[in-house]
């Protein structure tokens, strides 16, 4: 396969004239069947890094992704595209899953979706031997890392894929990694001499702002109101706090919705597609909200609390302006969420690392220097 297939393809599938930065040379790296670790921030394209060399690739793309939502959402959006893509997850009825299947055996898919825990079963991976895989993608790559910052237990037999299929190429993909997640991610995902790509971390785009954590529900509608209906995203550490923050916006006439873990998986998939679709201009949301969603109009994202760490931070403010235009981001920092995060770092299974990243964003917060260079120097650019 040809990168000047990809090209074509590019513009067929995707509609676009040109790579983004540094997209170019990772498809002509998996192409030419090539390990690759790729850090690129969220709204920097990762998603095209797989899903176009699958378009040209002989056979089918084995995509490995956390979240059922995003999996629906990507697929969704390839299938728009006239790319022919699937999914197999825990959501689904048998019949469905047996369908889906049949579509790969009779080489019908281009992309397969599949969660962690499918990929590793051994039905799944006796079902691989049996089809054409041409590439395995594993997104959101820093799960499978204990020093990431979104560890998952589900991640870490993923280099078992390695072991058995040693001939198929594997792209990793994180938006979030410091160094030693980094070297993490290669060594368990046994990939063989990586080609490692590091996009630039840095969002000029964004404003990067600190404010004293009191009386933060008024200032949040004083702030929300200046933007007259653009799209928000607020972010808050209890889903107690998303109902209330969101309750405040509707009686001052702001409309807004929140989103939790604890609702009804139906009634989160109507306001994220609400949100996504302009219908609802703010949401207030546990940080379970906004992995993986292609909106390029978030216009703000506020920091109701201070996060834990900075990587998450990053990927939540990644958030606003993937359209690169001008758009703001908000923290409200107080002690007392310093001491309530300490207690989570303290009560965690690694107790040293936490508290360590924790100090590492209560020093951004108290910042006197600029602090997009601290964002950077902390992802080593």
């Amino acid at each position: 396969m040809t990168i000047t297939e990809a090209k074509q393809s590019l513009k067929h599938s995707f509609g676009f004239n040109e790579f983004r930065p540094m997209q170019e040379e990772i498809v002509r790296a998996v192409l030419d069947k090539k390990d690759c670790l790729v850090l690129m921030p969220t709204g920097g394209g990762k998603s095209l890094c797989y899903q176009l060399p699958a378009t040209v690739l002989p056979g089918v793309t084995v995509v490995v992704s956390p979240l059922i939502a995003l999996m629906k959402d990507q697929v969704d959006a390839l299938v728009g595209n006239g790319v022919k893509a699937g999914y197999i997850n825990s959501s689904m009825e048998e019949d469905e899953m047996r369908d889906v299947e049949e579509a790969v055996r009779a080489g019908e898919l281009k992309l397969l979706y599949v969660s962690p825990e499918k990929a590793v079963s051994q039905f799944f991976q006796y079902f691989l031997r049996n089809i054409d895989v041409s590439l395995f993608a594993i997104d959101e790559a820093h799960c499978i890392s204990s020093w990431g910052h979104d560890f998952r237990k589900e991640y870490t037999q993923l280099g078992q894929l390695k072991n058995k299929f040693p001939n198929i190429p594997i792209i990793a993909l994180t938006a979030t990694a410091d160094k030693i997640t980094r070297r993490d991610i290669k060594h368990q995902l046994s990939l063989q001499d990586p080609t490692v790509f590091v996009a630039s971390f840095d969002r000029p785009n964004l404003q990067l702002t600190v404010l004293p954590g009191r009386k933060r529900i008024p200032q949040i509608i004083d702030f929300v109101n200046k933007r007259n209906n653009e799209s928000g995203i607020i972010y808050c550490l209890s889903r107690n706090m998303t109902e209330k923050v969101a309750g405040a916006l509707n009686r001052d006439g702001i409309d807004a919705a929140f989103y939790h873990a604890g609702m009804h998986p139906a009634d989160r998939a109507e306001v994220q597609e609400n949100f996504v679709h302009g219908r609802t201009p703010v949401i207030c949301a546990t940080i379970a909200f906004g992995m993986g969603i292609d909106k390029s109009n978030v216009r703000y994202v506020i920091h109701h609390n201070m996060p834990k760490n900075l990587e998450g931070y990053y990927q939540e403010i990644g958030r606003a302006g993937r359209d690169g235009l001008p758009s703001e981001t908000l923290l409200f920092y107080s002690l007392a969420d310093v001491i309530m995060l300490k207690k989570f770092a303290t009560d965690s299974g690694q107790p040293a690392l936490q508290t360590a990243k924790l100090e590492r964003m209560q020093q951004y917060a108290d910042a006197l220097i600029c602090r997009r260079r601290i964002l950077l120097s902390y992802f080593g650019e």
